[in-house]
């Protein structure tokens, strides 16, 4: 028989203690301890690297200030109603783009919607603000997660290991490396001790309804990385159900009922069960984040392609190199959790403490995943299906937290014992030795790991032992506090030498100062939307419409149409991004094709520096262009992007303006003859090196294919005579198009734009995701609509049924018979429906499964025997006398 319960203390009344002070939970205390140090941790790393805000260089590295930096300010106005756009398209990028796809790639993290508490001109603060909370909600997260899991005939571990580990899960090298220059990714870092904690209720039939909705939020926030929590959280709950004690293991509980602890183990058929009810509920989270990802799947079938990627596994050392502090590089898996949690991961197959079944269940996984980032075929499952142009290790993540539950396991029954910890210390010595040829080893790599191991090995000596005298109770303390010191100080010298070598070794954008406040007005003042777009021109960075205001052609994301790439491709535009980042053309040509009737041109007045913020003046120059929508005879409606830029650029215009002479070529020097007074331009879009017209400035061009693509530049004029003579000055080979110099006749352009006015639109006005002409009566042919045709759009002629939208020559069109005098097209995304159906079918399956919880829990309570206390499953609210099911010994008698 179970002793008698203690008497239950009264109830403190009017301020007077009515027994002893309520122990301290736990459950509470672990994230909270976690979520403290890792922000602790993050802010000094950022500090110590004398990053933005906390120091004067920048944090823009690579898509942190091409992407990410310019979608927030974005997004941010989209929010407080200032866009021309709406949910599903954005008339700002790309001469219009949809935007519920990059909704879901970029900005549904439930952080994203803290970007409208700051400033408008502090898009960089509020950034870094939303940075820091992910990954300190990361370490809370994991720290949830590991006060949750008791080892095997063990109480549960202690909260303060508990917050240590979660940090540095949260602290990682892969959060410093990738994540929080991608921070799209660490909602995957969120999504894993999440889901493994979903994976739990599932094990024990718990939270039937709450568990699809933790599914759904990890699917919604990005579900790229939640795909990758999503396998590691299936690994997880199969480690679980083969390896939890059964004595310990939970019952399942009836859907919405009350636990009952204990009873008859982890059998076959409570594993099949509890995997059914995993499968359950994944399948119901995934169906309820269907409306975004369906959209972001469908989104990536049309947008532009990059090449074949060839996986190439890493080489040993230098994936274990990656272990060590203070390692950088996007080409291999960022492993580095801090070596004081190293060391207790790598214990763990040492410490006979440990039951069997956990040492080998835990150190199985973590073996099996660390070979799965170097073999092919796995290499495509984490990264479904598809290898990844750049940064090949994104699933890194996923090692870091099975590596930290290992640490847990371990550790937290009690320090391992000397035997265990020199084992583990051997390991890691050897992993040390075999890193020591690669190229990511940093000079504060072996220093940080070997001061960070000695204060690790000091502090497992003072921690408390069996038969130690009371008055030592000092020393456990001096230990954690080493220990503390061990983790937290070497993972913010990792996070600051992490930092430096980003911004040396990789492409960076400067911070937002005057120079880009000074384009911003410009565009504000200038902008008359519809009438004429906007193009705030070219800015360090990239998305500057997004980010500045206007209507121009740069964009840049992952679901940059394919039509849209080829089509200004062969007008003569550039790319970066292998065609995924269209860059702004300053060409009076493709401005009066695109309605562009301001363009803001700006330059630096002092140097672009990592460490200060830019100045520069900006200048908006008006010019008479066609309105938006334009008229053209019917006839061929293709584009030859292999043929001529000029000519491509002659055939959307519909008029001829450029004289396209006969080019010759005598090494580096180009010769032709064209009317003396007009413009000379030169497209070579593979060509990297200077381009000059005799006594003129030379031109720049960057072409480094399949990367990047040099747009179209103008060199100058032509003297007297008609003479062309230009140079080059090449960085490797040569490569020219065909027709590679074009003269522009102003005259011409200026007699064209004038015919297309006279023609085209007399009023258009545009909605979120749609636009409506207004055409002169009699109108026949074609209605060209200057937006990339792109899959989604529909149009129609005057009144009727609006129908996919044709292609002229790569932008919409609508075919007139003269008739209608009124023309509208609306974008819809591909994959809305269908998503929309999936979601409300997950969500109808969702509401089902709460009513059957909820009608199994009245049986339950209306069947349970009238003198029983029944058990809630929270802790601290037991019967009295019985521990909390999360801190149960494991019992030895019956």
């Amino acid at each position: 028989m179970p002793p008698a319960a203690p008497p239950v203390p009264a109830p403190a009344r009017d301020g007077v203690r009515g027994g002893p002070r309520p122990s301290r939970n736990p459950l509470l205390l672990a994230p909270a301890g976690a979520g403290a140090l890792t922000a602790a941790v993050f802010v000094l790393a950022t500090a110590l690297a004398r990053s933005h805000p906390l120091g004067p260089y920048t944090r823009n590295v690579v898509d942190l200030g091409q992407q990410y930096l310019p979608y927030h300010a974005y997004w941010r106005a989209f929010l407080l109603g200032d866009t021309h756009g709406d949910a599903f398209l954005n008339w700002n990028s790309g001469f219009g783009a949809g935007f519920l796809g990059d909704i879901g790639t970029y900005l549904s993290s439930p952080f994203s919607l803290l970007v409208v508490l700051f400033p408008a001109d502090r898009p960089e603060l509020a950034l870094y603000v939303i940075t820091a909370l992910k990954i300190t909600s990361a370490g809370a997260a994991m720290a949830a997660l590991l006060i949750r899991l008791r080892p095997a005939g063990r109480p549960g571990g202690p909260w303060p290991l508990a917050a240590l580990l979660g940090a540095a899960y949260a602290l990682s090298g892969w959060t410093f490396n990738h994540g929080a220059s991608v921070p799209m990714w660490l909602d995957g870092l969120i999504a894993f001790p999440l889901l493994c904690l979903v994976a739990e209720w599932a094990r024990a039939g718990r939270r039937p309804v709450l568990g699809p909705l933790v599914v759904a939020a990890a699917w919604t926030a990005n579900f790229y990385t939640a795909y990758m929590a999503t396998l590691g959280a299936a690994l997880f709950l199969a480690v679980r159900l083969l390896t939890a004690d059964p004595e310990t293991a939970p019952a399942p509980r009836t859907a919405g009922g009350p636990e009952t602890p204990g009873a008859s183990g982890t059998t076959a058929r409570r594993r099949l069960a509890a995997l059914l009810r995993a499968g359950w509920t994944v399948g119901l989270g995934i169906g309820l984040a269907a409306p975004l990802v369906l959209v972001v799947f469908s989104g990536t079938k049309y947008a532009d392609p990059t090449p074949e990627t060839v996986f190439a596994p890493a080489s040993w050392p230098e994936l274990l190199g990656r272990f060590l502090p203070a390692t950088a590089n996007v080409d291999t898996p960022a492993l580095f959790i801090g070596t004081p949690a190293l060391l207790l991961a790598l214990t763990l197959p040492f410490n006979r403490a440990v039951a069997p079944r956990v040492r080998l269940g835990w150190t199985a996984p973590a073996v099996l995943v660390t070979l799965s980032l170097q073999w092919g075929p796995t290499h495509l499952l984490w990264h479904a299906g598809a290898s990844p142009n750049g940064n090949p290790y994104r699933q890194a993540f996923v090692l870091c937290g099975l590596l930290l539950i290992a640490a847990w396991f371990s550790a937290a029954p009690g320090v391992p014992r000397p035997a265990a910890l020199l084992g583990a210390a051997a390991l890691l010595g050897a992993l040390a030795l075999a890193a020591r040829s690669s190229a990511d080893i940093d000079a504060w790599s072996y220093p940080a790991a070997a001061a960070a191991l000695l204060l690790a090995l000091a502090a497992c000596a003072l921690a408390p032992r069996a038969g130690r005298p009371a008055a030592s109770r000092a020393l456990p303390v001096a230990g954690a506090v080493l220990l503390l010191a061990a983790q937290a100080g070497e993972s913010a010298v990792s996070g600051m030498r992490t930092e430096w070598q980003q911004r040396a070794d990789v492409a960076w954008a400067p911070r937002i100062g005057a120079w880009q406040r000074a384009v911003a007005a410009e565009v504000a003042r200038a902008d008359a939307w519809p009438a004429y777009r906007t193009d705030p021109g070219p800015l360090p960075g990239g998305n500057e419409p997004l980010l500045l205001g206007g209507e121009g052609a740069d964009a840049y994301s992952s679901l940059t149409t394919e039509n849209t790439s080829r089509t200004l491709d062969s007008l003569g535009f550039g790319h970066y991004a292998k065609g995924r980042h269209p860059e702004t053309l300053d060409n009076p040509v493709t401005d009066a094709i695109f309605s562009i009737g301001a363009r803001i041109r700006s330059e630096a007045t002092e140097p672009v520096r990592q460490d200060a913020a830019p100045r520069g003046g900006a200048t908006a120059t008006l010019t008479p262009v066609p309105p938006l929508v334009t008229v053209h005879p019917a006839g061929n409606a293709t584009v030859d992007p292999a043929d001529s830029a000029f000519r491509n650029q002659e055939l959307l215009l519909g008029s001829s303006v450029y004289a396209l002479p006969a080019v010759r070529r005598t090494g580096t020097t180009l010769t032709a003859r064209c009317p003396a007074g007009s413009e000379v331009w030169f497209w070579a879009p593979e060509f990297k090196g200077t381009a000059a017209l005799a006594g003129a400035a030379p031109a720049d061009y960057d072409g480094r294919p399949p990367a990047v693509r040099a747009p179209m530049r103008a060199l100058g004029t032509v003297p007297p005579g008609g003479r062309v003579r230009v140079e080059l000055l090449p960085e490797g080979r040569t490569t020219l198009p065909r027709q590679s110099v074009g003269c522009l006749d102003r005259s011409r352009l200026a007699a064209a734009v004038t015919r297309l006015t006279a023609t085209g639109a007399t009023r258009v006005t545009t909605t979120g995701h749609g636009l409506t002409a207004e055409l002169p009566p009699g109108s026949t042919g074609t209605a060209v609509v200057a937006v990339p045709r792109a899959t989604g759009w529909r149009c129609a002629a005057g009144d009727a049924e609006p129908v996919s939208a044709r292609s002229h020559r790569g932008l919409l069109a609508v075919p007139l018979d003269g008739r209608a005098t009124r023309v509208s097209c609306s974008f819809r995304p591909p994959g809305v429906r269908l998503g929309a159906a999936a979601g409300g079918a997950a969500l109808f399956a969702l509401l089902a499964t709460a009513l059957l919880a909820r009608r199994r829990a009245r049986r339950t309570r209306s069947g349970s025997h009238p003198g029983r206390q029944e058990f809630t499953g929270r802790p601290h609210e037991a019967r009295p006398g019985a521990q909390d099911a999360d801190y149960a010994p494991r019992r030895t008698g019956a």
